[in-house]
């Protein structure tokens, strides 16, 4: 029953089928060398005033929302389903994978997270396909506010006061294991945690198809976020330039801190304005970052 389920959220189909198609073709006029670099602000709000019209059905994907509207997923409404049910891996599907861009979707079933991460020199659009997601990001606070720390990720951490209060309750037990990594140092957070950046807070809000694109830059619109599904959701991505460790592209992911618990003292953020900074910590690749890969079943997309 899981693998019929699993094929049918790929499920092929005819609606629109040169959508994604137009889609590509705008991507690779706009992100290829001799087009303008960065693109121009036209360029962008062409490419995502053709992606708000992109649905499910037109990259092969069935809304599985609709069918899974509580998050007990396909299994059923025990609490031991339940529990199966938030250790089902994200599924990525490569549309297309290039020098210049990269067009991808992220299939999450609920709960699911993609722990905060930063997008070094990119621009991303981003499309919710089905479903509802949580979006938190950031972006630096320039010039660079670095503080120095030796007690981070220790237990007696101000987060731990504050990472209990968890916003939904439909992730809480996702949420709170990764806190509990995090803050005690089963993901070795100690021997790297020895600086802190201050950033601003960009976006904290629930996004809900069919919920317009967001664009995030290399400095602006949130390029440091955590997306965490509040019901089964799939977004479809667009990266320009994409990922390359050897072009200093890496994605590294962080830990967020309030702004009061390594404040100092000092004013560096105006008062009542605390709510809107967190100090970013880095931290290893999440180990319980469980992603598998999926097929793409959509329309076919000439190069």
């Amino acid at each position: 029953m899981f693998g019929q389920r699993i094929r049918g959220l790929f499920t092929m189909t005819k609606k629109s089928p040169c959508s994604i198609q137009a889609l590509y073709d705008l991507c690779k006029l706009t992100f290829t060398p001799s087009a303008t670099s960065p693109p121009s602000s036209q360029a962008i709000h062409k490419l995502y005033s053709l992606l708000d019209t992109i649905g499910p059905k037109d990259v092969g994907l069935k809304d599985e929302s609709l069918e899974d509207e509580r998050g007990h997923g396909l299994f059923g409404f025990s609490a031991l389903n339940r529990v199966d049910r938030w250790a089902q891996p994200i599924t990525y599907v490569d549309i297309h994978e290039g020098q210049h861009f990269t067009m991808c979707m992220f299939c999450f079933p609920t709960s699911a997270v993609i722990p905060l991460h930063d997008h070094p020199g990119m621009t991303v659009l981003s499309k919710v396909l089905y479903g509802s997601l949580h979006v938190k990001a950031y972006d630096w606070v320039e010039p660079a506010c670095i503080r120095k720390s030796e007690h981070v990720g220790h237990p007696t951490d101000p987060l731990i006061a504050e990472g209990s209060a968890i916003w939904w309750r439909a992730f809480k037990i996702q949420h709170a294991a990764w806190s509990r990594a995090c803050i005690f140092g089963e993901l070795g957070l100690s021997a790297v945690w020895s600086s802190l950046r201050l950033a601003r807070l960009a976006v904290d809000k629930v996004v809900t198809a069919p919920h317009g694109t967001s664009v995030l830059y290399p400095k602006s619109g949130g390029n440091l976020h955590c997306f965490t599904a509040i019901t089964p959701c799939a977004v479809l991505d667009i990266l320009a330039p994409p990922y390359l460790e050897a072009a200093g592209r890496r994605c590294t992911y962080y830990r967020d801190y309030p702004y009061s618990s390594f404040a100092h003292g000092d004013e560096i953020v105006g008062n009542g304005e605390e709510q809107d900074y967190a100090w970013l910590a880095v931290v290893d690749t999440p180990e319980d970052l469980y992603m598998r890969p999926g097929r793409y079943m959509g329309p076919a997309v000439q190069r």
